[in-house]
């Protein structure tokens, strides 16, 4: 039962960390393109619609949104992970010979 948790502890954290991680990586990829001379107009108009992106799921508030995406993908990672579970053990016990 220890792997168990482990096991959705290890799920959890990375299904938190995965869109958390991935958006903080492109805006800061935007923001590093905005110092290319012609890019700035591109960069700050797509930095804005990811922010935008991101306040509809915060209320209006980007970091909010952010948050409220990585939880939500959090427990979808702990239910798969539980499914898998769930999956091996019940074909664990049949007898395939």
């Amino acid at each position: 039962m220890s792997n168990l948790f482990v096991s959705l502890l290890l799920a959890a954290l990375a299904s938190f960390a995965a869109p958390v991680v991935l958006i903080g990586c492109a805006i800061g990829f935007f923001g590093i393109i905005g110092y290319i001379p012609g890019f700035w107009e591109v960069s700050n108009q797509t930095t804005s619609y990811i922010l935008d992106f991101l306040a509809v799921f915060g209320n209006g508030k980007p970091f909010q949104g952010i948050i409220t995406l990585g939880i939500t993908l959090c427990v979808v990672g702990i239910l798969l992970d539980l499914v898998n579970f769930y999956r091996y053990q019940s074909l664990r016990d049949r007898d395939v010979s």
